[in-house]
């Protein structure tokens, strides 16, 4: 149980760092200053391009066309808004399936729930992740490409953020999933078929037990030797020529 709620509160803080990357607009930065006092410094994320310099005048811009838009960036709006929605359901599964919680029914539909709220924590922070690492190569590619003359950029703050918080999420979604489908899913060696038991495996503790001791003849079972009668029977039978059972005829 405190496995769980620490996997929780770990999913739930990568959670929110994620969704507080998505109005920020630092995810890339640059300074550009001509003179001293009128510095100015281009900012942009997903949605906006900003600018502000050291007076105190800042203005931000909406991209005028989605459609003019490339496709990287709607990739990147697509798996950042993917991250939020997944990450956001996979809270609600977890807060049904938890053991401290008691919403579900039994321990193991509970189990199952919380393991599907760990893969969508999983897919959370896998998106996450991708959006993060996506825009930061697109980043540091034009920085580095000496045929770029366009603006360049560097990482904001909004994507280190980011890959906190997929981290946690990843890290929190993978330990949930581990420990809740060791108890919510059954082990595949007892749902395969099984060995067919042979003459090693069939013998008993009463297969050996010696027969009672009386003047009357018994029948010795089948898989016992000669041998391995009792001394009563021994010396009531060796007058008598019976058929005796051996073991490999019985096989």
């Amino acid at each position: 149980m405190y496995l769980e709620i620490g996997c929780f509160v770990s999913c739930l803080c990568g959670w929110i760092l994620v969704c507080s990357t998505l109005p920020t607009e630092y995810w890339t930065f640059s300074e550009v200053g001509s003179i001293v006092l009128t510095t100015s410094n281009y900012y942009s994320n997903l949605w906006r391009d900003c600018i502000s310099d050291t007076t105190g005048v800042s203005d931000c811009k909406d991209y005028p066309s989605m459609l003019a838009l490339p496709a990287f960036l709607h990739a990147c709006r697509a798996l950042a808004v993917c991250a939020v929605i997944t990450g956001f359901f996979g809270g609600v599964l977890a807060l049904v399936g938890m053991k401290c919680t008691k919403i579900g029914g039994s321990e193991i539909a509970n189990a199952r729930v919380t393991f599907a709220g760990g893969l969508t924590y999983l897919a959370s922070g896998f998106c996450g992740m991708i959006t993060y690492s996506w825009w930061a190569n697109k980043v540091i590619t034009e920085f580095l490409d000496p045929n770029f003359r366009a603006q360049k950029f560097e990482l904001g703050a909004a994507v280190f953020v980011g890959w906190g918080g997929s981290i946690l999420l990843i890290c929190g979604g993978a330990v949930m999933t581990y420990f809740s489908g060791k108890e919510g899913l059954p082990s595949s060696s007892l749902d395969g078929p099984r060995r067919p038991a042979t003459y090693a495996t069939a013998r008993s503790r009463r297969t050996y037990m010696r027969p009672a001791t009386s003047s009357r003849v018994t029948l010795v079972p089948p898989l016992f030797y000669q041998g391995r009668k009792s001394r009563g029977t021994r010396t009531a039978t060796t007058t008598r020529t019976g058929r005796t059972f051996m073991r490999d005829s019985f096989v």
